[in-house]
């Protein structure tokens, strides 16, 4: 299996829906994967976040893949397509591949046919000549669902470790986020409210989301979403190495979508 470098093999770069005219005629089925968020972006201690990504066509046969950045300034999109047994990198995907100087945006990889070409992603700390151990971030393959109730376990903010909190509105109306902030299950310690407009992302600290939280770890936060085709996620960040771990969501039990209903009444 060989790796190319993303300036080899970009087609065009251009505005989204990338596949949009084969959508309405028909002609083509489309598999779609969902980062949940690619960025470059500016961080604390003088650090600057970015993202590399890597497809691989595993196919058998050479495939056509889009590149969308939903919550970036006019949803700019690259297409390219990857021959059988080969592996395409984008390189700071946000910076350099899609030539933008600071955005953050969940990216939505599009591969024409019924399967995907495997998709990973990871994020990293850059400072001067050094950078932090790359951040695996977990990807949704096609559409998850309506999942009303999701919990984010395992969150830190203390002199140690700080969090970050990702909502992300990938539907085409406003989605309201409901998030209730927990150390024992059904004991809510704070609540709070969130709206986005579609194609957007909300990602920032969790203290900023609850002013009041106490320092300490062992915190899960449980997120309700108003509306199909939303996301959310976490990133524990240790503060003197930048070295961080991607939570992902995992479904809440329905003994907790319980509580949550009465907690929220």
């Amino acid at each position: 299996m060989t790796a190319r470098v993303a300036a080899v093999a970009l087609i065009c770069l251009c505005a989204a829906p990338s596949f949009a005219q084969s959508e309405e005629s028909g002609a083509a089925e489309m598999s779609t994967v969902i980062v949940p968020v690619v960025g470059s972006i500016d961080g604390i201690n003088a650090v600057h976040w970015k993202t590399d990504v890597v497809l691989r066509n595993d196919l058998g046969t050479e495939v056509e893949v889009a590149l969308i950045l939903p919550a970036a300034p006019d949803q700019p999109a690259i297409l390219t397509s990857i021959p059988p047994g080969e592996s395409l990198r984008f390189t700071d995907v946000v910076g350099e591949a899609f030539g933008l100087p600071a955005a953050i945006s969940p990216l939505v990889v599009q591969t024409r046919g019924r399967r995907s070409v495997t998709v990973m992603a990871s994020a990293y700390a850059v400072r001067g000549t050094d950078s932090s151990r790359p951040q695996p971030i977990g990807v949704s393959y096609g559409d998850p669902g309506y999942a009303p109730l999701r919990v984010l376990h395992g969150l830190s903010f203390s002199e140690s470790f700080r969090t970050n909190i990702g909502l992300v509105n990938l539907g085409e109306k406003e989605a309201r986020f409901t998030l209730a902030l927990q150390r024992i299950p059904g004991r809510n310690l704070a609540l709070a409210s969130v709206s986005l407009p579609p194609s957007s992302i909300r990602h920032t600290s969790i203290q900023s989301i609850f002013p009041l939280i106490p320092s300490g770890g062992g915190f899960s936060v449980l997120v309700e979403s108003s509306a199909p085709s939303t996301y959310a996620y976490a990133s524990v960040i240790e503060n003197e190495t930048n070295a961080a771990r991607f939570v992902q969501p995992s479904f809440a039990p329905v003994i907790e979508q319980r509580q949550q209903q009465v907690a929220g009444k």
